[in-house]
């Protein structure tokens, strides 16, 4: 084939085409990211694709510049899993149980979230195949599923459920947002204890309640439960919208009222930078070395990145989680940590004395430790930079230039380099709050989208836009590198939590965008309860299962019975430690060498 490495473009996919069928909710995020890479298809753009009902198994194929075709098969599930949309996905993945933990039991998420994270996983392996071609291998075809994206997306829930220890907060029903005197319904973030006392202080909570509340509140992003004091609550009740503002922005916390899809969506149609969750740049200096440009010798079994290297410096989740991927793929991942490592390695609960949680996001990646604030450590950095193929950090805006380590700044030092920041807000949003998770949940819309018509609007206390942002940040350095390969160039590379969460309610912006209701309908997605447990019918079968009372019934004879009448629904996992057993899911959970569960790679290449 010719060397698609020469191939002069502008976007990674620029001269080449694809072809894409199979369940909507999936397709019409494939097909939405090529186009936006720069692929042409003869196919018109899917509209609101959460009201289809094609279930079947289908497939992408990009064709042209230069490469051989590569094909991605993205599906809900194994057929006999008896997994065949998106509700039965959230409830065999644990998913319903993890989002349900605020409200004490299973619950859907009214959004397509296992369909979007396949979409951009099944995109993530077209580019990585393209990726593999371009330096030697012979990667063509990519096949993955909705119910492995949902196991990712609950990997550090059942990592901790697996662990040698118990939690080290309390899994138990409650959590934000709190509503104000005036009826706002807002979110409220601190990194620091201090921070929160004081805020609480000035708005007289009772001491006990402000101490037993913050661990709750710290823990939250881990446990997706923060049973809040009701004295907390209630003093937020006390109080007017405007005097909670000022108490949070005099004692260094954030809080944001609860912004609707319809304000999101006109924001949306008032930008110009298009729709794009990421960015890429390419560098106006620098040629790809021979080294990264070709590898004849890689093995087969290496992953389509095999041989190249991802230094990243990332906290949390959404850095951390995009390495992580970029290392199943097959690159080797030099983590960045702080003197005396990442804090968070000892986070409970402890797999043979490591978190399982900090084990589900960076087990495989190398260590070094770096002191970013000592300029003879920062030089250390932009040596290893100088010998990397990919740079990756998520530091608080403004503080790589600070440091001297911008994209600018590493270029000189290694021109040919992928240099990769996953940010909350990639500076599109003006006074925008902390870019954390559920802050940019409330935001964006993202609080009123997950719950159905008839519910007030709330956060998921699951991190849907970490672990999908993680997912975009992946998917944007495989383009970045795409694009390098063909042009030879640097490429910087940006996306966000604010991506994410456009992404994830694409479809409800464009029903707010032509004047529809963006909600789901009352009662969508709920689980229906049985005698020993719950079930989730599949969302074209929920009417239907409705007229059914199956109360009395164990959940394995409503199964039976529904399914006599030929309706598809699943037993809801309750339990993620049960995921290892559940024969939906057989031999797919592992435990790696420290004992911690392990769920598997999310694609297959051949």
């Amino acid at each position: 084939m010719a060397s698609p490495a020469t191939t002069q473009t502008v976007r990674p996919l620029d001269t080449l085409r694809f072809d894409t069928s199979g369940p909507p909710q999936i397709t019409s995020v494939i097909a939405d990211h090529l186009r936006l890479l720069g692929a042409r298809t003869d196919r018109p753009a899917q509209g609101d694709a959460s009201t289809g009902t094609a279930t079947t198994a289908g497939g992408t194929t990009l064709m042209g510049g230069g490469f051989d075709p590569a094909h991605a098969t993205a599906t809900w599930a194994d057929p006999l899993s008896g997994l065949a949309d998106e509700a039965t996905v959230q409830a065999a993945t644990g998913i319903m149980a993890v989002h349900g933990r605020r409200d004490g039991g299973p619950r859907g998420l009214a959004v397509d979230y296992a369909a979007t994270a396949t979409g951009v996983l099944a995109v993530q392996g077209l580019l990585a195949a393209l990726v593999g071609q371009a330096r030697g291998g012979a990667a063509r075809a990519v096949t993955t599923s909705a119910d492995r994206a949902g196991l990712l997306a609950v990997s550090q829930y059942l990592a901790a459920a697996g662990a040698d220890e118990g939690e080290a907060a309390e899994l138990a029903a409650g959590g934000p947002p709190f509503t104000s005197a005036d009826g706002v319904l807002f979110e409220l973030e601190t990194l620091d204890p201090g921070a929160w006392a004081a805020f609480w202080k000035a708005l007289e909570a009772p001491a006990e309640a402000l101490r037993a509340g913050w661990r709750p509140f710290q823990f939250r992003y881990a446990t997706a439960c923060a049973p809040f004091p009701a004295a907390l609550h209630l003093t937020a009740r006390s109080h007017t919208w405007e005097r909670i503002r000022r108490a949070a922005a005099a004692y260094g916390t954030e809080v944001c009222a609860l912004h609707p899809l319809a304000e999101r969506a006109a924001e949306r149609a008032a930008e110009h930078d298009g729709a794009a969750p990421w960015s890429l740049s390419r560098s106006a200096t620098g040629r790809l070395t021979a080294r990264s440009a070709r590898l004849p010798d890689a093995a087969p079994s290496g992953g389509p990145l095999a041989g190249l290297t991802v230094l990243e410096a990332g906290r949390r989740i959404q850095a951390p989680l995009t390495a992580h991927l970029l290392g199943r793929l097959g690159a080797d991942v030099i983590r960045i940590e702080p003197p005396g490592g990442d804090p968070l390695r000892g986070m409970p609960p402890a797999c043979s004395g490591i978190s399982a949680r900090w084990l589900a996001l960076n087990r495989g990646k190398r260590a070094v430790e770096i002191d970013i604030k000592q300029e003879a450590d920062r030089r250390r950095l932009r040596e290893l930079a100088a010998g990397a193929d990919v740079f990756l950090h998520n530091w608080a805006p403004g503080k790589a230039a600070e440091l001297g380590l911008d994209s600018g700044d590493l270029a000189r030092v290694n021109p040919a380099l992928v240099y990769a920041y996953t940010s909350g807000w990639a500076d599109r949003i003006e006074h925008a709050p902390m870019g954390t998770d559920f802050m940019v949940q409330a935001r964006t819309g993202v609080g009123e989208a997950v719950r159905p018509e008839g519910e007030a609007p709330a956060p998921s206390l699951m991190t849907l836009l970490d672990v999908l942002g993680g997912l975009l940040g992946a998917e944007a350095v495989l383009a970045g590198l795409l694009l390098r390969e063909r042009t030879g160039h640097g490429v910087r590379v940006d996306s966000s939590l604010l991506g994410a969460a456009d992404t994830l309610t694409a479809p409800a912006l464009r029903r707010a965008a032509r004047g529809a209701n963006p909600r789901r309908p009352a009662g969508f997605r709920l689980p229906r309860p049985t005698a020993d447990g719950w079930l989730a019918p599949a969302d074209a079968d929920a009417g239907a299962v409705a007229a059914h009372d199956l109360g009395g019934l164990t959940t394995a004879e409503a199964l039976a019975r529904l399914h006599e009448h030929g309706l598809t629904a699943t037993a809801v996992t309750t339990e993620l430690s049960d995921l290892h057993h559940d024969p939906r899911f057989t031999g797919s959970i592992s435990r790696d060498a420290h004992g911690a569960p392990a769920v598997p790679d999310p694609w297959s290449f051949v």
